[in-house]
């Protein structure tokens, strides 16, 4: 258990840092460090179905300057390893994201004051012409506590165990932990809201409703495919759709003639 613990005290650092040394690969969104624990753990299958369901509930968290959202990424680490070690189910997994998220966000909260100070002392380094120890504050020291923020509390939720982890949320009350619940659902829908807010206008929503949100509805309602079959049945239905809108190398016009690619919608059209 130790060295278990170690490891996905070290995946955590490793998703941290995903986005502030390694360019952003999205290895710190909820799906792929969940991925990444099932692969260690041995049990791909329960740390992908955990990390799609915080990935729902984490869409509509928007980070906005300084802010810091509840800390998905943490709570989708520590409940994929929860579900796996315990042979838990993936609803008792997720009765524990909320309030490591919210931990979570405590401890980024936190970290931001201390980063700030640090920033600080960088400065009064620059004006004194000591650069050497103004590098070391922004590269080695808000690493070093980036990496401790999320390598303490993943290692003390898996080395010491689940009895512990149990222990913790029988400390919450029963009416916290319904309401918890039930404002991870809310997330849910809300996130899945979002998202689609950005991809649909007035011409496209009547299209989706009647296509793909019925269609896929009927699939699973009267065929009765999985989630899986349906997903690859949309991607064969998006490829043969990107086909035909953009056959020929550019995309076709209302009456199917091709659009210039020297076009310029913004500019007027002489008359």
């Amino acid at each position: 258990m130790l060295l278990t613990s170690l490891i996905l005290g070290l995946v955590g650092v490793f998703c941290i840092l995903d986005s502030r040394l390694l360019g952003r690969l999205n290895f710190e969104r909820p799906l792929i460090s969940c991925t990444i624990v099932g692969l260690i753990l041995g049990d791909l299958p329960t740390g992908l179905a955990v990390g799609a369901s915080i990935e729902l509930m984490s869409l509509g968290l928007v980070v906005i300057g300084a802010a810091a959202p509840p800390d998905m990424n943490m709570a989708a680490i520590i409940c994929s390893a929860f579900a796996i070690l315990t042979d838990a189910s993936t609803e008792t997994a997720l009765a524990l994201a909320i309030p490591i998220a919210v931990l979570g966000q405590m401890l980024g909260v936190l970290m931001r004051t201390i980063l700030s100070n640090l920033t600080h002392a960088a400065d009064a380094a620059i004006l004194q012409g000591n650069f050497r120890r103004a590098r070391s504050m922004h590269i080695l020291w808000g690493t070093v506590l980036y990496s401790l923020m999320y390598f303490v509390p993943i290692f003390l939720a898996v080395y010491l165990g689940t009895d512990f982890v149990q222990k913790l949320v029988e400390v919450i009350p029963a009416w916290l932990t319904d309401g918890l619940n039930l404002g991870s659902k809310f997330l849910t829908a809300y996130g899945i809201a979002l998202l689609l807010s950005s991809m649909l206008n007035k011409s496209l929503v009547v299209f989706f409703l009647l296509g793909f949100f019925l269609l896929g509805f009927f699939l699973v309602g009267y065929i009765g495919l999985n989630i899986t079959a349906i997903a690859i049945f949309a991607c064969i239905i998006a490829v043969v759709l990107t086909g035909l809108k953009f056959r020929g190398g550019s995309p076709a016009s209302a009456n199917g003639a091709p659009v210039a690619d020297d076009y310029d919608p913004l500019e007027g059209d002489d008359l």
